[in-house]
Protein backbone atom coordinates (compact mmCIF):
# COMPACT_ATOMS: atom_id res chain seq x y z
CA UNK A 1 0.00 0.00 0.00
CA UNK A 2 1.08 3.16 -0.77
CA UNK A 3 0.57 5.23 2.62
CA UNK A 4 1.60 8.40 1.01
CA UNK A 5 -1.23 8.27 -1.21
CA UNK A 6 -3.61 6.95 0.20
CA UNK A 7 -3.14 9.91 3.38
CA UNK A 8 -3.66 12.45 0.66
CA UNK A 9 -6.67 11.29 -0.90
CA UNK A 10 -8.49 10.00 2.42
CA UNK A 11 -7.07 12.85 4.69
CA UNK A 12 -5.81 15.81 3.24
CA UNK A 13 -7.90 15.29 0.50
CA UNK A 14 -10.79 15.31 2.93
CA UNK A 15 -12.94 18.82 2.83
CA UNK A 16 -16.09 18.21 5.32
CA UNK A 17 -14.55 16.50 9.22
CA UNK A 18 -15.52 15.75 12.18
CA UNK A 19 -13.13 16.44 15.30
CA UNK A 20 -13.74 14.14 18.54
CA UNK A 21 -11.57 15.66 21.73
CA UNK A 22 -11.49 13.13 24.22
CA UNK A 23 -10.65 14.24 28.09
CA UNK A 24 -7.91 13.63 28.09
CA UNK A 25 -6.39 15.61 25.50
CA UNK A 26 -8.27 18.82 26.89
CA UNK A 27 -8.71 17.84 30.72
CA UNK A 28 -11.86 18.18 32.55
CA UNK A 29 -11.76 15.08 33.93
CA UNK A 30 -9.75 14.55 37.00
CA UNK A 31 -8.08 18.13 36.13
CA UNK A 32 -9.04 21.34 34.92
CA UNK A 33 -9.43 22.16 31.31
CA UNK A 34 -6.41 22.91 29.52
CA UNK A 35 -7.15 26.22 28.12
CA UNK A 36 -3.71 26.38 26.18
CA UNK A 37 -4.62 22.91 24.14
CA UNK A 38 -8.30 24.50 23.60
CA UNK A 39 -6.70 27.52 22.13
CA UNK A 40 -4.46 25.37 20.20
CA UNK A 41 -6.71 23.01 18.57
CA UNK A 42 -9.49 25.58 18.28
CA UNK A 43 -6.66 27.98 16.08
CA UNK A 44 -5.86 24.96 13.53
CA UNK A 45 -9.53 24.57 13.20
CA UNK A 46 -10.12 27.76 12.21
CA UNK A 47 -6.87 27.61 9.86
CA UNK A 48 -8.89 24.15 8.77
CA UNK A 49 -12.14 26.13 8.04
CA UNK A 50 -9.89 29.33 6.15
CA UNK A 51 -8.82 26.85 3.57
CA UNK A 52 -12.26 26.03 2.97
CA UNK A 53 -13.02 22.57 4.76
CA UNK A 54 -16.17 22.54 7.52
CA UNK A 55 -15.13 21.24 10.56
CA UNK A 56 -17.73 20.05 13.54
CA UNK A 57 -16.12 19.46 16.68
CA UNK A 58 -17.80 16.52 19.09
CA UNK A 59 -15.68 17.61 22.67
CA UNK A 60 -15.81 15.61 26.10
CA UNK A 61 -15.18 17.35 29.34
CA UNK A 62 -18.68 18.54 30.26
CA UNK A 63 -18.89 16.87 33.51
CA UNK A 64 -15.42 16.85 34.87
CA UNK A 65 -16.01 20.70 34.38
CA UNK A 66 -19.05 20.83 36.30
CA UNK A 67 -17.82 18.99 38.97
CA UNK A 68 -14.67 21.28 39.61
CA UNK A 69 -17.25 23.69 39.67
CA UNK A 70 -20.01 22.38 42.25
CA UNK A 71 -16.26 21.27 44.13
CA UNK A 72 -16.89 18.10 43.76
CA UNK A 73 -13.72 15.95 44.25
CA UNK A 74 -14.86 12.43 43.78
CA UNK A 75 -17.12 11.22 40.49
CA UNK A 76 -20.67 10.98 41.53
CA UNK A 77 -22.07 7.41 41.61
CA UNK A 78 -25.43 8.84 41.31
CA UNK A 79 -27.24 9.58 38.20
CA UNK A 80 -29.05 12.84 39.07
CA UNK A 81 -25.91 13.96 40.25
CA UNK A 82 -24.29 13.23 37.34
CA UNK A 83 -27.08 15.11 35.31
CA UNK A 84 -26.15 18.15 37.58
CA UNK A 85 -22.59 18.19 37.13
CA UNK A 86 -23.40 17.99 33.48
CA UNK A 87 -25.58 20.73 33.07
CA UNK A 88 -23.13 23.24 35.16
CA UNK A 89 -20.37 21.88 33.41
CA UNK A 90 -21.57 21.75 29.52
CA UNK A 91 -22.22 25.65 29.63
CA UNK A 92 -18.31 26.31 30.89
CA UNK A 93 -17.31 23.92 28.19
CA UNK A 94 -18.93 25.69 25.18
CA UNK A 95 -18.13 29.18 26.57
CA UNK A 96 -14.14 28.16 26.17
CA UNK A 97 -14.42 26.85 23.07
CA UNK A 98 -16.15 30.10 22.03
CA UNK A 99 -13.29 32.62 23.91
CA UNK A 100 -11.14 30.70 21.73
CA UNK A 101 -12.91 31.04 18.58
CA UNK A 102 -13.80 34.16 18.75
CA UNK A 103 -10.31 34.91 18.80
CA UNK A 104 -10.29 33.82 15.14
CA UNK A 105 -13.28 35.49 14.07
CA UNK A 106 -15.62 32.08 14.55
CA UNK A 107 -18.36 31.33 17.03
CA UNK A 108 -18.91 28.32 19.14
CA UNK A 109 -22.46 26.69 17.88
CA UNK A 110 -23.67 24.43 21.05
CA UNK A 111 -25.83 21.13 19.84
CA UNK A 112 -26.68 18.43 22.72
CA UNK A 113 -28.29 15.54 21.21
CA UNK A 114 -29.48 12.21 23.00
CA UNK A 115 -29.99 8.96 20.88
CA UNK A 116 -33.61 9.89 20.47
CA UNK A 117 -32.54 12.44 18.24
CA UNK A 118 -30.48 9.67 15.90
CA UNK A 119 -33.77 7.20 16.44
CA UNK A 120 -36.08 9.92 14.82
CA UNK A 121 -35.83 10.63 11.39
CA UNK A 122 -37.31 13.66 11.47
CA UNK A 123 -34.99 14.76 14.42
CA UNK A 124 -32.06 13.63 12.69
CA UNK A 125 -33.18 15.48 9.44
CA UNK A 126 -33.39 19.13 11.59
CA UNK A 127 -30.13 18.48 13.47
CA UNK A 128 -28.12 17.94 10.09
CA UNK A 129 -30.26 20.79 8.76
CA UNK A 130 -28.56 22.66 11.82
CA UNK A 131 -25.15 21.60 11.41
CA UNK A 132 -25.51 22.97 7.88
CA UNK A 133 -27.17 26.46 8.55
CA UNK A 134 -23.85 26.84 11.36
CA UNK A 135 -21.46 25.89 8.19
CA UNK A 136 -22.93 28.16 6.21
CA UNK A 137 -22.68 31.00 8.95
CA UNK A 138 -18.95 30.49 9.35
CA UNK A 139 -19.62 28.80 12.98
CA UNK A 140 -18.02 25.57 14.57
CA UNK A 141 -20.35 23.05 15.61
CA UNK A 142 -19.27 22.26 19.40
CA UNK A 143 -21.14 19.12 19.77
CA UNK A 144 -21.83 16.58 22.93
CA UNK A 145 -24.33 14.32 24.36
CA UNK A 146 -27.24 15.72 26.30
CA UNK A 147 -25.89 14.25 29.68
CA UNK A 148 -28.61 16.39 31.46
CA UNK A 149 -31.29 13.92 30.43
CA UNK A 150 -29.98 10.94 28.60
CA UNK A 151 -29.22 8.49 31.03
CA UNK A 152 -27.58 5.87 28.39
CA UNK A 153 -25.03 7.78 26.89
CA UNK A 154 -23.79 8.43 30.78
CA UNK A 155 -23.75 4.75 30.83
CA UNK A 156 -21.99 4.55 27.72
CA UNK A 157 -19.29 6.61 29.50
CA UNK A 158 -17.73 8.02 26.09
CA UNK A 159 -18.69 10.32 22.92
CA UNK A 160 -16.92 8.22 20.19
CA UNK A 161 -19.81 6.55 19.21
CA UNK A 162 -21.32 9.93 19.18
CA UNK A 163 -18.74 11.07 16.93
CA UNK A 164 -19.11 8.12 14.33
CA UNK A 165 -23.23 9.15 14.43
CA UNK A 166 -22.41 12.81 13.79
CA UNK A 167 -20.05 11.75 10.79
CA UNK A 168 -22.80 10.57 9.48
CA UNK A 169 -25.33 13.12 10.34
CA UNK A 170 -23.54 15.46 8.46
CA UNK A 171 -21.99 12.86 5.69
CA UNK A 172 -18.68 14.01 6.57
CA UNK A 173 -15.75 12.44 4.82
CA UNK A 174 -13.09 11.87 7.63
CA UNK A 175 -13.58 10.99 11.50
CA UNK A 176 -10.69 12.18 13.68
CA UNK A 177 -10.70 10.82 17.33
CA UNK A 178 -7.78 12.88 18.98
CA UNK A 179 -7.00 10.94 22.25
CA UNK A 180 -4.09 10.12 24.10
CA UNK A 181 -2.19 7.38 22.52
CA UNK A 182 -0.49 7.80 18.82
CA UNK A 183 -2.77 5.89 17.31
CA UNK A 184 -3.47 2.14 17.45
CA UNK A 185 -0.74 0.33 18.40
CA UNK A 186 0.38 -3.31 18.52
CA UNK A 187 3.24 -6.35 18.68
CA UNK A 188 3.80 -8.24 16.15
CA UNK A 189 3.17 -10.96 14.52
CA UNK A 190 0.61 -8.03 12.91
CA UNK A 191 -2.56 -9.47 11.19
CA UNK A 192 -2.61 -8.65 7.15
CA UNK A 193 -3.78 -5.39 5.76
CA UNK A 194 -1.46 -3.03 8.21
CA UNK A 195 1.00 -1.02 7.80
CA UNK A 196 3.16 -0.24 10.98
CA UNK A 197 4.31 3.20 11.16
CA UNK A 198 8.11 4.10 11.47
CA UNK A 199 7.33 7.85 11.98
CA UNK A 200 7.12 10.56 14.86
CA UNK A 201 5.20 8.42 17.60
CA UNK A 202 5.81 5.35 16.10
CA UNK A 203 5.22 3.35 19.56
CA UNK A 204 4.06 3.52 22.97
CA UNK A 205 3.24 1.34 26.04
CA UNK A 206 1.23 -0.80 24.06
CA UNK A 207 3.49 -1.12 20.97
CA UNK A 208 4.63 -0.18 18.08
CA UNK A 209 2.09 2.45 16.05
CA UNK A 210 0.01 1.13 13.07
CA UNK A 211 -0.33 3.54 10.25
CA UNK A 212 -2.83 1.96 8.06
CA UNK A 213 -5.54 -0.50 8.47
CA UNK A 214 -6.99 -1.75 5.33
CA UNK A 215 -10.54 -3.05 7.15
CA UNK A 216 -11.13 -3.90 10.77
CA UNK A 217 -12.27 -7.62 11.70
CA UNK A 218 -11.64 -9.41 15.04
CA UNK A 219 -7.61 -9.33 14.43
CA UNK A 220 -7.62 -5.54 14.76
CA UNK A 221 -10.34 -5.52 17.48
CA UNK A 222 -8.29 -8.23 19.55
CA UNK A 223 -5.05 -5.15 19.51
CA UNK A 224 -7.00 -3.09 21.51
CA UNK A 225 -6.10 -2.40 25.25
CA UNK A 226 -8.89 -2.43 27.21
CA UNK A 227 -7.41 0.85 29.97
CA UNK A 228 -8.73 4.12 29.97
CA UNK A 229 -6.12 6.93 31.42
CA UNK A 230 -7.09 8.75 34.67
CA UNK A 231 -9.94 11.12 33.75
CA UNK A 232 -11.26 9.23 30.38
CA UNK A 233 -13.95 6.65 30.13
CA UNK A 234 -13.76 5.50 26.33
CA UNK A 235 -10.81 3.93 25.61
CA UNK A 236 -9.18 1.91 22.66
CA UNK A 237 -12.10 -0.46 22.23
CA UNK A 238 -14.95 2.16 21.80
CA UNK A 239 -12.66 4.15 19.38
CA UNK A 240 -12.47 1.27 17.12
CA UNK A 241 -16.14 0.47 17.31
CA UNK A 242 -16.84 4.07 16.41
CA UNK A 243 -14.29 4.04 13.64
CA UNK A 244 -15.91 0.70 12.19
CA UNK A 245 -19.55 2.67 12.39
CA UNK A 246 -17.35 5.69 9.88
CA UNK A 247 -15.19 3.05 7.65
CA UNK A 248 -18.51 0.79 7.23
CA UNK A 249 -20.47 3.86 5.57
CA UNK A 250 -17.83 4.27 3.16
CA UNK A 251 -15.90 7.25 5.40
CA UNK A 252 -12.58 7.10 6.39
CA UNK A 253 -11.21 7.43 9.86
CA UNK A 254 -8.41 8.31 11.84
CA UNK A 255 -7.19 8.37 15.61
CA UNK A 256 -4.04 9.89 16.68
CA UNK A 257 -2.68 11.54 19.46
CA UNK A 258 -4.74 15.05 19.98
CA UNK A 259 -1.40 16.62 22.36
CA UNK A 260 0.76 16.16 19.15
CA UNK A 261 1.89 19.46 18.41
CA UNK A 262 -0.11 21.12 15.03
CA UNK A 263 -2.08 17.23 15.29
CA UNK A 264 -4.61 18.92 12.42
CA UNK A 265 -2.70 20.84 10.72
CA UNK A 266 -0.36 17.76 10.18
CA UNK A 267 -2.85 15.08 9.89
CA UNK A 268 -4.31 17.21 6.93
CA UNK A 269 -1.56 17.82 5.38
CA UNK A 270 -0.64 14.15 4.79
CA UNK A 271 1.84 13.10 7.35
CA UNK A 272 2.57 10.27 9.00
CA UNK A 273 0.85 10.28 12.11
CA UNK A 274 -2.02 8.24 14.32
CA UNK A 275 -3.41 5.86 12.57
CA UNK A 276 -5.57 5.77 9.09
CA UNK A 277 -8.56 3.15 8.92
CA UNK A 278 -9.49 2.91 5.06
CA UNK A 279 -13.47 3.29 4.28
CA UNK A 280 -15.27 0.69 2.73
CA UNK A 281 -15.57 0.72 -1.10
CA UNK A 282 -19.15 0.43 -0.87
CA UNK A 283 -20.61 4.02 0.29
CA UNK A 284 -23.88 3.74 2.19
CA UNK A 285 -26.56 6.81 1.32
CA UNK A 286 -27.72 9.10 3.83
CA UNK A 287 -31.28 6.94 4.81
CA UNK A 288 -29.26 3.15 4.73
CA UNK A 289 -26.83 4.36 6.80
CA UNK A 290 -29.07 6.29 9.17
CA UNK A 291 -31.34 2.40 9.04
CA UNK A 292 -27.85 0.23 9.54
CA UNK A 293 -26.13 2.63 12.51
CA UNK A 294 -27.87 5.34 13.91
CA UNK A 295 -31.80 3.63 14.64
CA UNK A 296 -31.89 0.93 17.20
CA UNK A 297 -33.42 -2.30 16.52
CA UNK A 298 -36.68 -3.19 18.17
CA UNK A 299 -37.34 -7.03 17.64
CA UNK A 300 -35.68 -9.56 15.33
CA UNK A 301 -37.10 -10.91 11.48
CA UNK A 302 -35.81 -14.60 11.40
CA UNK A 303 -35.62 -15.73 7.75
CA UNK A 304 -34.69 -18.71 5.98
CA UNK A 305 -31.65 -19.43 3.96
CA UNK A 306 -33.02 -18.80 0.69
CA UNK A 307 -34.54 -15.46 2.09
CA UNK A 308 -31.28 -14.73 3.00
CA UNK A 309 -29.77 -15.41 -0.16
CA UNK A 310 -32.13 -13.32 -1.80
CA UNK A 311 -31.64 -10.38 0.54
CA UNK A 312 -27.12 -10.48 0.51
CA UNK A 313 -26.80 -11.69 -2.72
CA UNK A 314 -29.41 -10.55 -5.15
CA UNK A 315 -30.81 -7.20 -3.13
CA UNK A 316 -33.85 -8.59 -2.65
CA UNK A 317 -37.16 -7.57 -0.25
CA UNK A 318 -38.16 -10.16 2.24
CA UNK A 319 -40.90 -11.61 1.58
CA UNK A 320 -43.27 -12.90 4.17
CA UNK A 321 -42.73 -17.00 2.64
CA UNK A 322 -39.32 -16.16 3.61
CA UNK A 323 -39.72 -15.70 7.26
CA UNK A 324 -39.60 -18.41 10.24
CA UNK A 325 -39.82 -16.51 13.17
CA UNK A 326 -40.20 -13.64 14.93
CA UNK A 327 -38.93 -11.57 17.90
CA UNK A 328 -39.17 -8.16 20.48
CA UNK A 329 -42.71 -6.01 20.65
CA UNK A 330 -42.45 -3.66 17.95
CA UNK A 331 -44.69 -1.98 15.37
CA UNK A 332 -45.11 -0.50 11.90
CA UNK A 333 -42.51 1.66 10.94
CA UNK A 334 -39.87 0.47 13.45
CA UNK A 335 -36.22 -0.89 13.00
CA UNK A 336 -35.95 -4.31 12.86
CA UNK A 337 -32.95 -7.00 13.12
CA UNK A 338 -33.02 -9.68 9.77
CA UNK A 339 -30.99 -12.90 11.22
CA UNK A 340 -30.39 -16.08 9.41
CA UNK A 341 -30.98 -19.45 10.42
CA UNK A 342 -27.49 -19.23 12.57
CA UNK A 343 -28.72 -16.74 14.25
CA UNK A 344 -26.28 -13.94 12.38
CA UNK A 345 -27.55 -10.55 11.72
CA UNK A 346 -27.80 -10.65 7.93
CA UNK A 347 -29.80 -6.57 7.42
CA UNK A 348 -31.22 -4.39 9.37
CA UNK A 349 -34.67 -2.70 8.00
CA UNK A 350 -37.93 -0.40 8.35
CA UNK A 351 -40.67 -3.34 9.01
CA UNK A 352 -44.05 -2.86 6.86
CA UNK A 353 -45.57 -5.02 10.02
CA UNK A 354 -45.89 -5.11 13.76
CA UNK A 355 -44.82 -8.29 15.05
CA UNK A 356 -48.25 -9.56 16.02
CA UNK A 357 -48.92 -9.21 11.74
CA UNK A 358 -45.90 -11.48 11.15
CA UNK A 359 -46.65 -13.74 13.53
CA UNK A 360 -49.67 -14.35 11.30
CA UNK A 361 -48.03 -14.31 7.65
CA UNK A 362 -44.63 -15.89 8.43
CA UNK A 363 -44.04 -18.05 5.67
CA UNK A 364 -47.01 -17.38 3.51
CA UNK A 365 -47.21 -16.44 0.10
CA UNK A 366 -47.77 -13.01 -1.41
CA UNK A 367 -51.28 -14.20 -2.61
CA UNK A 368 -52.22 -15.37 0.70
CA UNK A 369 -52.00 -12.30 2.96
CA UNK A 370 -55.53 -10.50 1.46
CA UNK A 371 -57.35 -13.68 3.32
CA UNK A 372 -55.19 -13.16 6.48
CA UNK A 373 -54.99 -9.23 6.80
CA UNK A 374 -57.46 -7.54 4.58
CA UNK A 375 -57.17 -4.43 2.09
CA UNK A 376 -54.57 -3.15 4.11
CA UNK A 377 -51.31 -5.26 3.25
CA UNK A 378 -47.43 -5.02 1.43
CA UNK A 379 -46.15 -7.41 0.10
CA UNK A 380 -43.22 -6.53 1.38
CA UNK A 381 -42.41 -7.44 5.12
CA UNK A 382 -39.58 -5.25 4.03
CA UNK A 383 -38.97 -3.72 1.08
CA UNK A 384 -35.31 -3.56 -0.42
CA UNK A 385 -35.41 0.70 -0.06
CA UNK A 386 -35.37 0.74 3.57
CA UNK A 387 -33.43 -2.00 4.37
CA UNK A 388 -29.27 -1.83 5.13
CA UNK A 389 -27.27 -5.04 4.26
CA UNK A 390 -24.43 -5.99 7.08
Amino acid sequence: MNTRKLRKKYVAGARRIVVKIGTNVIGGGSGPLDGARIDALSEQVACLMEEGRQVAVVSSGAIGTGMRQMGMHKRPGSLPALQAAAAVGQSGLVSRYDRSFRAHGLHAGQILLTRDDFDSRRRYLNAANTVRALFESGCVPVINENDTISTDEIQLGDNDLLAAFVTHLIRADLLVLLTSEPGLCGVPPFPPGVVVSDGDGAGSRFGRRIGIVKSIGEEITNMACGETSDGGTGGMPSKLEAVAVAVKAGEAAVIADGRFEGVLLELMGGADIGTLFLPSTRKLGSRKRWIRFSRRPRGVIEIDAGAASAIKDRGGSLLPTGVTGVKGDFARGDTVSVCGAGGGEVARGLSNYSTEEITKIKGCSTGELSDILGRDYFDEVIHRDNMAIL
